[in-house]
Parts: C-alpha cells; sequence; structure tokens
C-alpha cells in the first residue's frame, strides 16, 4: 500500500467511532511513541504557557492555538499537511519550519517528540 494510503488508513481509524483505547493504539502506531507519557512531557517542555490543552495541568495559555481538536485538523501550524511526520518536525524544529515563528525550539529529544505526538492524536 502506498504511504500516502497508510496514512489515510491511519487517519481514518484515529477519527473513527473508536473507543479511548483504539485511539491511543493508533496514536502509537501512527507515531511511535507513548499517548501516556505525553502530559509529562508537554508540562515539562513548558507547552502549556502557550497553548490550551485537554488532560495536561496547567496548560492555559492563550498565545499559541487550542490543541483540543489538533488530531482532526488538515494542517499544522497553517502549513504543513497534518501528518505524524510533520507533527513530530513540528513539535521539535519549529523555527526550521518557519523561521521567526511564535514557536520556540524547546530542545525537545525526538523520543519525546514522538510521546508528544501520540498524546496530540489522541484529541480529536
Amino acid at each position: 500500500m502506498e504511504r500516502r494510503a497508510w496514512w489515510m488508513l491511519g487517519l481514518v481509524l484515529l477519527l473513527g467511532g473508536c473507543g479511548y483505547g483504539d485511539v491511543e493504539k493508533t496514536a502509537m502506531a501512527l507515531t511511535g511513541g507513548d499517548p501516556k507519557q505525553g502530559p509529562a512531557l508537554i508540562h515539562k517542555y513548558g507547552c502549556g504557557a502557550c497553548h490550551n490543552i485537554p488532560g495536561v495541568d496547567g496548560a492555559r495559555g492563550m498565545v499559541g492555538p487550542p490543541l483540543d481538536t489538533i488530531a482532526s485538523r488538515s494542517y499544522l501550524a497553517g502549513q504543513l499537511p497534518n501528518t505524524p511526520e510533520n507533527l513530530m518536525l513540528w513539535i521539535r524544529k519549529p523555527q526550521d519550519v518557519e523561521a521567526g515563528t511564535a514557536m520556540p525550539d524547546m530542545g525537545v529529544t525526538e523520543k519525546d517528540g514522538r510521546d508528544i505526538a501520540a498524546y496530540l492524536y489522541t484529541l480529536r
């Protein structure tokens, strides 16, 4: 199956009427990360200072967009197709994607970026 077809299949599973456990499994398959680690890492890197993120204590920022439905969005940062690779790139190196963006590079490791992306893909 072509790569784009796999992505679309994953998205359908993620956004379908499945239970949360199924959403977690799909998010893990898409990113290679652990969504259960995401909230603690989001807190560690201070993402909630700018974003409102459900399930993360204190994440009530109003600088960046709320991330409550990020899994169902078509684009990230207004320009990137919402794919696992692009979400992980945006989380880890936003300045490489869009120099001068308000989102700073926070030194997110590859593993942490996968876990954060996995959690965000549970938010639909």
